[in-house]
């Protein structure tokens, strides 16, 4: 084969002692839990080829096999050609560390840049952005990106179902879902303290979506804390509270560019996650088609087999062995998928 593409990781290893195998399968377990919660089922190899034992293997496989809808193995080569691969990707490594040191100095201008633009005392060394994503209201969700020190930091990513019930029924009203979400963000801090606090927060849009954000943070006392600012997509504006006008800058700014960078993986992250929503609901959706089939068996189907693909796929008696399903129904369900 050939290699199509490749990606970079920054892993944080707090706790690395001996620099072993072992330590070092555990920040590999990480880097791959924290990268396949990002990307859609498709994007999901069926074969994961690793430098370390994995020290929860079978945990990892067992979860990318139901995300994909398909059977994922994960394995330490042995093989020549395979091993050699892994040699390739080490170099790669070796390469894009030694690209990052020299990146460090960029990024730190960049921060540098923003600080001043923004007029912070220090320097936003902790960056969250914040997107919404839906098709008028449908499956609206959010996402969640950190940059640390310029840099994504995907252990700390996360997505938000929107739980307004106004927004889910297919009225599209972001300020509402905005607010939602970094109202939730903030009840999490309340609870617990010790949870780092970002030094800066970028929401994607306009002044509108800014109100709303601040009116959440002004109710929970957080004001004085936590600095908020917006960015328009039409034309790259930057927004501080209580400010009518955007402020003066140009796109070559290292500052700016930054928080484009932010936007733009907030924007991909939520599109991800609402594309992979969307799709699952559209599946389930045709269970709900099949008579007889409720809600409760259909949950006990998806358990037992994870996607409605491979129920498709499934025959009568296999259907049949499903617990609360029985032959009836698993010709009902099985004529269902094959038509004659």
């Amino acid at each position: 084969g050939k290699l199509v593409g490749r990606l970079g990781f920054i892993a944080e290893t707090p706790n690395l002692v001996t620099g072993e195998s072992k330590e070092l399968g555990l920040i590999l377990q990480r880097v791959l839990e924290s990268h396949y919660q990002t990307v859609e089922s498709v994007e999901i190899p069926v074969e994961i080829i690793v430098q370390y034992e994995l020290l929860e293997s079978e945990f990892l496989t067992n979860w990318l096999t139901e995300k994909k809808g398909k059977k994922v193995e994960i394995f330490v080569p042995q093989r020549q050609g395979k091993a050699e691969l892994i040699e390739m990707v080490k170099k790669n490594a070796e390469y894009e560390l030694a690209r990052l040191n020299k990146m460090s100095d960029r990024n730190t201008a960049a921060m540098n840049d923003l600080a001043e633009i923004l007029d912070m005392p220090e320097l936003p060394h902790r960056i969250e952005g914040y997107d919404i994503s839906h098709i008028q209201g449908s499956d609206a969700v959010a996402s969640r990106v950190v940059f640390i020190d310029g840099l994504p930091a995907k252990q700390h990513y996360r997505h938000y179902k929107i739980q307004n019930p106004e927004v889910q029924s297919g009225h599209s009203d972001d300020f509402a879902s905005m607010a939602e979400v970094i109202q939730r963000r903030f009840r999490n801090y309340e609870k617990q303290p010790t949870t780092e606090k970002p030094d800066l927060i970028m929401i994607d849009g306009g002044k509108g979506q800014l109100s709303a954000v601040i009116k959440v943070i002004q109710d929970m006392e957080l004001l004085e804390e936590v600095r908020v600012v917006s960015l328009a997509k039409q034309r790259e504006e930057i927004f501080l509270p209580g400010e009518s006008l955007p402020l003066k800058t140009n796109a070559e700014q290292l500052g700016v560019q930054l928080l484009r960078r932010l936007r733009d993986e907030a924007h991909r992250f939520a599109v991800s996650f609402h594309r992979d929503k969307r799709s699952q609901r559209m599946k389930r959706s045709r269970l709900d088609e099949i008579p007889g089939l409720g809600h409760h068996r259909q949950k006990l189907l998806l358990g037992h087999f994870h996607s409605v693909d491979y129920i498709r796929m499934a025959t009568v008696q296999q259907l049949a062995e499903v617990s609360g399903v029985g032959p009836k129904l698993a010709q009902q369900i099985y004529d269902y998928f094959h038509p004659s």
